[in-house]
């Protein structure tokens, strides 16, 4: 979610471009490590004056690059960082601030602090829900999908399929939210055993991403096949299972490496199907 500008106008009226473009491209192309090394590079040289916002704002990015690379504890670390920089710059409401604060909750829920996630996420979305500007409903969307994940990964699965229903239905976009929001449901589907429905929603959530641009649907690899594999694997299709969650393991292992959190999901899964054969 880029809620900074990428470009601005001096006052001659030229394009200035920013200072962070470079790193936000290598991030969305999933060039994760040169990002966050263009990223740590724009901090350093923007460090002075204290207040410089290029400085936190490029830390961010170094953050969000580093839980793609599956170092998720370091990730976590730069968010608790960064926090108290960003409220002192942007201010406690600023969509930066909630952003930000949104992003250090995934980081917390990819280390198992689900309780930790769940609290935080619903804090942001009560706050983007009381904001102005065009950037709160998308924080308040992103923060509700960590919501629903949270509550997945506690096994509250009804409560998890009533707020992502409520979310999709207030979000008309075809966007990457609700590619995530869908599989949020699926997942939530899985985890009530109703497998049927969770692949029909998957294959929704299939369809939706083959629509998107890749740089839309690349924070989401593999995660249509590992909910695609889970509803195959409770319908007793253990085949089909095992050739939708190597593919789940292999492009995630690709993209984020083997200590991202979908890696290990997908691997858990595959051993699961294994073991069962």
């Amino acid at each position: 979610m880029k809620l900074f500008r990428q470009r601005g106008r001096n006052n001659a009226g030229q394009i200035v471009r920013s200072p962070l473009a470079q790193a936000m491209a290598l991030y969305e192309a999933g060039r994760f490590a040169e990002a966050e090394a263009e990223a740590r590079a724009v901090a350093v040289a923007r460090s002075r004056p204290r207040d410089d916002m290029y400085a936190p704002l490029a830390l961010s990015i170094a953050a969000l690059a580093t839980g793609a690379q599956g170092r998720h504890a370091e990730a976590a670390t730069a968010y608790d960082t960064l926090l108290p920089v960003f409220r002192r710059i942007f201010g406690a409401e600023h969509p930066q601030t909630l952003k930000l604060r949104s992003d250090r909750a995934q980081a917390l829920s990819a280390l198992a602090r689900h309780a930790e996630c769940e609290s935080e996420c619903a804090a942001v979305a009560r706050a983007a829900t009381r904001g102005t500007g065009p950037e709160m409903p998308i924080i308040a969307t992103a923060a509700r999908n960590g919501l629903i994940y949270a509550l997945n990964a506690q096994s509250r699965h009804p409560e998890a399929e009533a707020l992502a229903c409520e979310a999709l239905a207030a979000h008309h976009v075809p966007d990457r939210f609700t590619l995530v929001l869908r599989l949020g449901l699926a997942r939530s589907l899985n985890g009530q055993a109703r497998h049927e429905e969770a692949l029909a929603e998957a294959e929704r959530a299939d369809e939706l991403r083959r629509s998107l641009p890749e740089e839309q649907h690349r924070p989401e690899t593999g995660a249509v096949e590992l909910a695609m594999a889970t509803a195959l694997l409770g319908l007793g299709r253990g085949t089909e299972a095992r050739t939708r969650a190597a593919a789940a393991h292999d492009a995630c292992l690709a993209a984020f490496g083997p200590d991202h959190r979908r890696t290990a999901e997908a691997r858990a899964l595959l051993d699961r199907i294994d073991g069962a054969a």
